[in-house]
């Protein structure tokens, strides 16, 4: 299922670390470091939280302060420009 919102698209700690990708069919990809694909799972948001299912079991939440930043697991993500 396609989910067209706001928050779909790259999401980036400041020091570039971890980047996360939200697409649009739900799933999400997340890189750290120089690991590619590091974890992966779906994700599903309701207003401004956001809650993900691991593809390896576990499950976790965040929260958009605004269109552009993401709290999640005591990280800070902001949207990639």
């Amino acid at each position: 299922m396609e989910q067209q919102h706001k928050y779909v698209g790259m999401w980036v700690t400041s020091n570039g670390y971890i980047r996360q990708e939200l697409l649009p069919d739900g799933r999400y990809d997340e890189a750290r470091g120089n690991k590619q694909s590091a974890y992966t799972g779906r994700y599903e948001i309701s207003g401004d939280h956001i809650k993900y299912w691991d593809d390896t079991g576990f499950t976790a939440t965040g929260d958009f302060n605004d269109p552009d930043t993401l709290y999640h697991g005591g990280y800070i993500f902001y949207r990639e420009k």
